[in-house]
């Protein structure tokens, strides 16, 4: 059993490492936002809390807007196809494809997002637009880089559920009603692209199990002979060079 002097002392020791942060942190002053609900003096103090609010809600639907309304879809389902075909389980990890795909997304979309902080945000921070017009300029550049890779069948369908008056042109298709059919076309042209990169990987898998059943090495799994097959075809034509430099350029392209 413990002594009671000495269980005491290791009590405060405790509470002392406890306190230091709070005590480090009492010789900075740290500055406090709060957001409270008082009576309004004018209405241009109810109008910028509201301003407030829907920026906040803005950041927390950013994720969702990155993920929707860039290539970001398309390239990290591909990544994932890839990783499944060659069968390396979780290597590369999800953190990898998932920070590839982000980063090459951030290539891509770099002229549209350098076109929206010319265009919209610097201007209204320079007080030369207002909110609505910045909100309007900076939706341009973003619906002109969807309208070049949604399918018509797809922006037909959204149309139609939407019953809208049919436009004239694809400048007139709403956002709202863009955004669905660009992700279902960026999901389609991901699936068929896995599809095709899966083929070679399939067929090294059924050479390798037929040599196998036809020596006779049935209780031998063939994914450990198929897979360093894969990895060193996939390493031979350097298959990651291949693969996102055709992905990228598929954007430029057009």
């Amino acid at each position: 059993m413990m002594e009671p002097s000495l269980r005491k002392a290791l009590v405060l020791l405790a509470a002392a490492l406890l306190l230091l942060p709070a005590l480090a942190a009492a010789q900075t002053p740290i500055p406090g936002v709060n957001i409270t609900v008082g009576q309004a003096n004018s209405p241009d103090q109810v109008a910028t809390t509201l301003q407030i609010i829907v920026l906040l809600t803005v950041l927390t639907l950013a994720p969702a807007i990155l993920v929707m309304t860039t290539s970001f879809t398309r390239l990290v389902i591909i990544l994932a196809f890839i990783r499944q075909a060659l069968g390396t389980q979780q290597s590369p990890p999800n953190q990898v494809l998932v920070g590839l795909a982000l980063f090459l997304t951030f290539f891509i979309m770099e002229p549209v997002w350098s076109d929206i902080n010319a265009n919209a945000f610097q201007p209204y921070m320079n007080q030369r637009l207002s909110q609505a017009q910045a909100l309007e300029r900076a939706g341009q550049p973003l619906k002109q880089f969807m309208q070049r890779f949604v399918r018509e069948k797809d922006l037909a369908l959204f149309v139609r559920i939407s019953n809208i008056p049919r436009p004239r042109n694809i400048d007139e298709v709403p956002f709202h009603v863009l955004v669905p059919a660009f992700i279902i076309s960026e999901l389609k042209t991901a699936f068929q692209i896995g599809f095709i990169l899966y083929v070679p990987f399939l067929v090294v898998d059924l050479v390798v199990a037929s040599v196998l059943m036809a020596m006779g090495m049935m209780m031998l799994p063939p994914i450990m002979i198929s897979l360093p097959i894969k990895l060193m075809l996939f390493v031979l034509v350097d298959g990651w060079n291949l693969i996102i430099g055709s992905l990228v350029e598929g954007y430029f392209a057009r």
